[in-house]
Protein backbone atom coordinates (compact mmCIF):
# COMPACT_ATOMS: atom_id res chain seq x y z
CA UNK A 1 0.00 0.00 0.00
CA UNK A 2 1.25 3.47 -0.84
CA UNK A 3 -0.25 6.93 -0.61
CA UNK A 4 -0.78 8.74 -3.90
CA UNK A 5 -1.10 12.53 -3.90
CA UNK A 6 -2.50 14.42 -6.88
CA UNK A 7 -0.37 17.54 -6.42
CA UNK A 8 -2.52 19.47 -8.92
CA UNK A 9 -5.58 18.99 -6.68
CA UNK A 10 -3.95 19.25 -3.24
CA UNK A 11 -4.64 22.58 -1.52
CA UNK A 12 -2.64 21.68 1.61
CA UNK A 13 -5.61 22.43 3.85
CA UNK A 14 -4.31 20.09 6.57
CA UNK A 15 -7.28 17.82 7.15
CA UNK A 16 -5.11 14.78 6.45
CA UNK A 17 -2.54 16.06 8.94
CA UNK A 18 -5.23 16.45 11.60
CA UNK A 19 -6.44 12.88 11.03
CA UNK A 20 -3.04 11.17 10.71
CA UNK A 21 -0.27 13.48 11.95
CA UNK A 22 2.25 10.65 12.05
CA UNK A 23 1.91 10.27 8.25
CA UNK A 24 1.00 13.73 6.89
CA UNK A 25 2.49 17.11 7.70
CA UNK A 26 2.41 20.65 6.33
CA UNK A 27 5.85 22.23 6.14
CA UNK A 28 6.74 25.88 6.84
CA UNK A 29 5.50 26.83 3.35
CA UNK A 30 2.19 25.01 3.91
CA UNK A 31 3.09 22.24 1.45
CA UNK A 32 2.01 18.68 2.16
CA UNK A 33 4.79 16.30 3.17
CA UNK A 34 4.44 12.54 3.60
CA UNK A 35 6.33 11.74 6.79
CA UNK A 36 6.01 7.96 6.80
CA UNK A 37 5.07 5.05 4.61
CA UNK A 38 1.67 3.57 5.39
CA UNK A 39 1.59 0.40 7.43
CA UNK A 40 -1.02 -1.81 9.04
CA UNK A 41 -0.83 0.12 12.31
CA UNK A 42 -1.95 3.44 10.81
CA UNK A 43 -4.09 2.10 7.95
CA UNK A 44 -7.40 3.14 9.51
CA UNK A 45 -6.32 6.74 10.01
CA UNK A 46 -4.85 6.89 6.51
CA UNK A 47 -8.13 5.66 5.01
CA UNK A 48 -9.99 8.28 7.04
CA UNK A 49 -7.59 10.99 5.81
CA UNK A 50 -8.05 9.89 2.18
CA UNK A 51 -11.83 9.92 2.55
CA UNK A 52 -11.76 13.30 4.33
CA UNK A 53 -9.78 15.15 1.67
CA UNK A 54 -12.16 17.84 0.33
CA UNK A 55 -10.38 17.94 -3.05
CA UNK A 56 -10.03 14.13 -3.41
CA UNK A 57 -6.29 14.68 -3.86
CA UNK A 58 -5.35 11.56 -1.87
CA UNK A 59 -5.74 7.93 -2.80
CA UNK A 60 -4.22 4.58 -1.91
CA UNK A 61 -2.47 2.27 -4.31
CA UNK A 62 -2.84 -1.24 -2.96
CA UNK A 63 -1.42 -3.06 -5.96
CA UNK A 64 1.73 -4.15 -4.14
Amino acid sequence: MRIVVDWDLCESNGICEAVAPDVFELDEDENLVLKADPDAENRGRILQAVESCPKAALSLDESE
